[in-house]
């Protein structure tokens, strides 16, 4: 019963398709579609680093990326971006700085929609905001999830070896 409660709430927060988050109106569209910026990239360059100014929101097209951050002087290693990830929808939407860095593990690509189009989008067509600012809410909420679960498992092993 548990466990089915469990996988009731990660389907309520999975991730829902880029092209309905930023589904909008025609002249929004065009607008996004002329400013945003493909970004070829090699094995260990990066995206963007942590704490500096969000340049826009990224959607991973291809490769394997690398998300890390620092925080109380801890390098802590985040989940993997693949392709269809949105990434730093904190940074787009919030304050502007980024969160964390994104490395390139293998060679791929993102495509940007810079901030300053992005923003001239929200105001234009506001629930275009909303929409991502409900998946934000969503990966927090997978993040808090999964978190629960490992910890769960870790419990369940120490239980076990005992």
């Amino acid at each position: 019963m548990q466990r089915e409660a469990r996988l009731r709430r990660m389907e309520a927060v999975s991730a829902h398709p880029v092209a309905e988050l930023l589904e909008c109106p025609p002249a929004v569209e065009l607008l996004l579609n002329a400013s945003a910026r493909c970004i070829g990239l090699d094995a260990g360059d990066a995206v963007f680093r942590q704490s500096s100014a969000c340049q826009g929101l990224y959607l991973v097209l291809s490769g394997q990326f690398l998300r890390r951050t620092e925080r109380l002087q801890v390098r802590l290693t985040l989940a993997p971006a693949r392709a269809g990830d949105l990434v730093e929808l904190a940074a787009a939407l919030g304050d502007g700085q980024h969160t964390y860095t994104l490395t390139a593990q293998t060679a791929g690509s993102v495509l940007m929609l810079p901030i300053e189009a992005l923003n001239q989008a929200f105001q234009g067509y506001p629930p275009l905001r909303m929409n991502l600012l409900r998946e934000l809410a969503r990966e927090v909420s997978r993040a808090y999830n999964s978190c629960c679960l490992s910890r769960a498992a870790s419990h369940r092993h120490a239980s076990s070896a005992a």
